[in-house]
């Protein structure tokens, strides 16, 4: 059932048993009024007519038609009727009276039924000893005027209740009109496809007025809804991080593969040569494939969403020029369309720090300037030092990065040319990497530069190593 239903039919109820209090109430105050009176009656006829037996021996006047006045002699339980006299057929409840009376101090009432005639009030009173007068009134006018009464009850209560509970429904149903629109958007958002990635929920967002209540609902549904929204928005971004991060994991391989692939390469013309080389080349093979299980422990355990890096860090007294010159082999044995220099000072800076993953950094600086510029672009890295900190600069003479897009350049799989395809590189993962990495040394990257000129500068803190 319905809540206006219950409602109405709650607010009939109650209505009800409301008019039935009142009619009860308003039936028992006449009822007994109407009895007083006719008592008063009784008793006002009853003083002229006592006046009447005692001066006549019976009563001669009768007051209103259907009325019986009887006068009766009593001695002990004899009671013996003076004629003439107007009194019914049956006289049984007089003659009970009159000998009951020729007992009592005070005047007697009572309430009585009159074979063929019906309810009558009977009173009593003594006209002298041994003499009793007995007046009965009926009581059919009374009745009759109760019963009329009940009907009139009866009639206006039942249209005044129809009456309230019409309009009481149309209210009702006018004030949950707001309810209705609340489980209508329900419905909506039940049968809404939120599969999509980019779906969003049909919020309401105002409505018709129901009250303090159902304003206070409407707010709290809205609110629901709104962060339920907000949820699916995360969600659908959280799946399409997902899905860059599952066709763009390749980025961070692609660098450690091609190096492998160019040391390869010069293997091939090196076999023939000595075995000291063959060594060499050998051993840096080894290298970039130890490389590659660190950067797939990476991408395979640490949580995208986080910004810092949750793998440990193995920190060392590293020879950071030396680390920049193997990076700079890599990126020449890979990608030999852009050329590269490497300054230095004399003295290298030896900080402590994690030299795979500093060399992990590098790399992606330095395959972040192959992949956004042409061929030919030329590429330099330069080490320095400044107060306290270590300072790595990738530099390259390609067309820069927009100012708009500078600042989420280091955000997850953000991609400045969003019309690259992976195949060209731009997986927006690798910039993310490097500053998690170097912050995770206590240091940070930033980006300058202008148009034909795009400088990353990594800064990381000597500490006690220099």
């Amino acid at each position: 059932m319905r809540l206006g239903t219950r409602l109405t039919l709650g607010l009939a109820v109650l209505s009800l048993a409301v008019c039935a209090v009142v009619g009860t109430a308003l039936t028992t105050y006449m009822r007994d009024y109407l009895e007083r009176q006719l008592g008063d009656q009784l008793k006002l006829i009853q003083t002229v007519q006592a006046k009447d037996a005692a001066a006549h021996g019976t009563v001669r006047r009768k007051p209103y038609y259907g009325w019986y006045t009887a006068v009766y002699d009593v001695s002990g339980d004899a009671v013996t009727l003076r004629r003439p006299s107007d009194v019914p057929d049956d006289t049984r409840a007089m003659a009970d009276l009159a000998r009951a009376m020729a007992r009592s101090d005070t005047e007697l009432t009572r309430t009585a039924r009159i074979d063929g005639e019906g309810t009558y009030r009977l009173r009593g009173c003594e006209v002298e000893p041994g003499v009793v007068l007995v007046s009965a009134a009926p009581v059919k006018d009374v009745e009759e005027t109760v019963e009329r009464l009940i009907t009139v009850q009866v009639v206006v209560f039942a249209l005044a209740l129809t009456a309230l509970v019409v309009s009481g429904r149309r209210m009702l149903r006018r004030g949950l009109e707001p309810l209705s629109d609340m489980a209508h958007t329900a419905h909506g958002i039940a049968s809404h496809d939120l599969s999509e990635s980019a779906s969003r929920l049909p919020l309401r967002a105002d409505g018709r007025d129901g009250g303090r209540e159902v304003a206070e609902l409407r707010s709290a549904f809205n609110t629901m809804l709104e962060h339920i929204d907000d949820s699916l928005a995360v969600r659908a971004e959280a799946e399409a991080r997902l899905r860059r991060f599952v066709a763009d994991a390749s980025h961070e391989l692609r660098t450690p593969l091609m190096s492998v692939r160019g040391y390869a390469d010069l293997f091939q013309y090196a076999a023939a040569n000595e075995p000291a080389e063959r060594e060499r080349h050998l051993a840096r093979l080894r290298a970039e494939a130890a490389r590659m299980g660190v950067l797939l422990d990476d991408l395979l355990l640490a949580r995208l969403d986080e910004g810092e890096v949750e793998a440990p860090l193995r920190q060392a007294e590293t020879d950071l020029v030396e680390l920049v010159r193997q990076a700079a082999d890599a990126f020449r044995a890979g990608h030999p369309g852009h050329p590269l220099t490497v300054t230095a000072p004399a003295g290298a800076p030896a900080p402590r720090l994690d030299p795979q993953r500093i060399r992990q950094v590098l790399d992606n600086l330095l395959t972040n300037a192959a992949v956004h510029t042409p061929a030919g672009t030329p590429v330099s890295v330069g080490v320095g030092v400044t107060g306290d900190s270590a300072l790595v600069r990738v530099t390259d003479a390609g067309p820069g990065v927009p100012a708009e897009d500078r600042e989420r350049v280091f955000d997850r799989f953000y991609r400045v040319d969003k019309a690259r395809s992976r195949d060209r590189g731009g997986s927006g993962l690798g910039l993310a990497v490097a500053r998690s990495l170097v912050r995770a040394h206590g240091g940070d990257i930033e980006l300058s530069g202008e148009p034909g000129a795009t400088v990353f500068t990594v800064r990381l803190p000597l500490g006690d190593g220099t």
